[in-house]
């Protein structure tokens, strides 16, 4: 718990410090860590693999990430929040919500993942934005430039509280309703597209980068994305192979016990009883089932 704290509270800082189109996609880091301490299973060949595309996706968007622009002022971040481009994004986005919310989720909630997996993804990328507002107001107080006098640092605030409690709620419904294996991987997807959606729409992160840069970032969140899907699809994987060997350990174990009793139990008991003396009927012939017997190395011929 004290781990999961520390890790969000740095989180929360490196939108402060960073574009939200470099920070996001980066937690699929997080997915490796708990596959290894959480989980605590050994990691199938292909998740080996999914570890890897992660980390070389990772690395790829950290090289070829823009710059963070200079802001001075959280009156700078309203500005981009209240340009026309976002204010149609984020109109969009609730009306969405409020559909999903009260016309999908009643009918649908229980038996489509989508819905859920919607709610929290588009909600969560107007948290993001939010908290990034929120960051950079905080570490502008800290650097000596009080930004909590401005009334759009609690709007920012408020927007954020209310964002992750919704978020909250309905990832928290997803993960009742339906497979832990399959919510995570398509809720990072949709969570992260939308995210660097609404920061390229609001800070306008690829107005400062070249074409092959933007170019180079997609490839790097599409490696990520295939890594996901592999570490989460071997984790499966690796349950089924387990629960295989298991029930091949147990009827072993079943037909050893079978011959045991046969060879040392019941010695003196007929054919007949073991393993079924029966007569053809027809042929009138009578004939007997073959016994199984172990080799006893220790007893004299």
């Amino acid at each position: 718990m004290i781990t999961m704290i520390v890790g969000e509270i740095a989180n929360f800082a490196a939108y402060a410090f960073a574009p939200a189109i470099l920070v996001t996609p980066l937690g699929a880091l997080s997915i490796i860590i708990r596959h290894e301490f959480e989980f605590r299973r050994r990691l199938h060949v292909f998740g080996i693999l999914g570890c890897v595309l992660c980390v070389v996706g990772s690395t790829t968007i950290v090289l070829h990430a823009p710059q963070e622009r200079e802001i001075e002022s959280v009156s700078e971040v309203w500005d981009l929040a209240i340009d026309p481009g976002f204010l149609l994004y984020a109109f969009v986005v609730i009306l969405i919500v409020f559909v999903l919310i009260f016309h999908f989720i009643p009918q649908y909630g229980q038996t489509h993942l989508m819905v859920y997996i919607g709610v929290c993804s588009l909600v969560g990328s107007l948290s993001v934005m939010s908290v990034k507002a929120l960051g950079i107001a905080l570490k502008l107080t800290f650097s000596g430039t009080n930004q909590l006098l401005y009334p759009q640092t609690w709007v920012f605030a408020t927007v954020v509280a209310v964002c992750v409690v919704t978020q909250m709620n309905y990832l928290n419904k997803a993960l009742d309703t339906f497979n832990t294996a399959v919510v995570s991987p398509i809720y990072f997807v949709m969570f992260t597209s939308l995210t660097i959606l609404a920061s390229v729409i609001m800070f306008k992160d690829w107005d400062r980068q070249s074409p092959t840069q933007i170019v180079t970032e997609m490839c790097g969140f599409v490696t990520i994305l295939s890594g996901t899907f592999l570490l989460h699809k071997t984790k499966d994987m690796a349950d089924g192979m387990l629960l295989s060997l298991s029930l091949s350990l147990s009827l072993m174990s079943l037909l050893r016990l079978y011959i045991c009793i046969d060879v040392y139990i019941l010695p003196g008991v007929s054919p007949s009883v073991r393993l079924g003396k029966h007569v053809d009927e027809e042929d009138g012939f009578e004939s007997e089932g073959i016994l199984l017997r172990c080799q006893e190395s220790s007893r004299s011929p």
